[in-house]
């Protein structure tokens, strides 16, 4: 692991915010924390970046010019054009004329803001908002890149895009953390952590976490839940079986992605 958290602990008062929590960030790699609200996703980029100190753990991090981070917020100034928000981020990057001139051009073009540039950053949808915010964060060419669910409110061609952008990045070698609600964009990701109340459920890639569902999965249809560890996809009830035996009447399938992510939720209520 060349930059990321090692069994890294958090606590806001009483409350547990992270439990020795282990997310790698790898060069060329992006790697996806995915987990609902409260999880501790913001919690671990934030200590990734060095906004929150841990009790305990260790973090790995480049100096703090090499890092790009968008918080969950825009991160844009709305009352400044396309064109000063970038130059206002490459004079805090203290970037030289030629360097601003050549990744400004080279960032509108890549967000396709370029026709947008004299517009206010408060005068952007949401989606080209987000688009500017991760140009800002990949001005200086960073090391590491750190996005606080950069997709989330935007609509899907923008989400698109903005996976464009991210799987741009970490091909040119930055290591990339994301933070997501979203499963289907944990797939995309080199390595995947599940978090769930501040601790690590699953992870591993994508590939690696479907390989390791325990149980048996299966499909069933009605109108009732066939059993507690049941849970609705499209017409049919998914069920699981922590014990490889599935009640009578229901089918064994292939779990996908989504459905290792529920399990691994409803194995980590299970221990807890």
């Amino acid at each position: 692991m060349r930059w990321g958290l090692d069994a890294v602990h958090v606590r806001f008062g009483q409350r547990v915010a992270l439990a020795g929590v282990t997310v790698p960030v790898d060069p060329a790699r992006v790697t996806v924390v995915v987990g609902g609200d409260g999880a501790g996703k913001s919690t671990c980029l934030k200590v990734l970046v060095g906004l929150v100190q841990p009790e305990a753990g260790v973090v790995r991090r480049p100096s703090k010019g090499r890092i790009g981070f968008v918080p969950a917020t825009a991160g844009i100034y709305v009352d400044l054009t396309v064109e000063e928000n970038l130059e206002f981020s490459a004079d805090a990057y203290r970037l030289s004329a030629a360097e601003r001139r050549e990744r400004g051009g080279e960032i509108l073009e890549r967000t396709g803001l370029a026709e947008a540039r004299k517009r206010l950053g408060g005068q952007l949808s949401g989606g080209m908002q987000r688009k500017l915010a991760v140009g800002i964060a990949l001005l200086h060419s960073p090391a590491l890149l750190v996005l606080d669910e950069p997709t989330t409110g935007v609509d899907p061609v923008s989400r698109a895009e903005l996976w464009r952008l991210i799987s741009r990045a970490a091909a040119e070698g930055t290591a990339v953390a994301v933070a997501t609600t979203y499963v289907n964009e944990a797939a995309r990701a080199t390595s995947v952590v599940l978090l769930e109340a501040g601790e690590a459920l699953a992870s591993g890639s994508p590939d690696a976490i479907l390989r390791n569902v325990p149980g048996a999965l299966g499909a069933a249809r009605g109108a009732s839940r066939p059993t507690p560890l049941s849970w609705r996809r499209g017409i049919e009830w998914r069920v699981w079986a922590p014990t490889g035996v599935l009640p009578g009447g229901v089918e064994t399938v292939d779990p996908d992605f989504e459905d290792a992510v529920v399990v691994a939720a409803l194995a980590g209520e299970s221990r807890r």
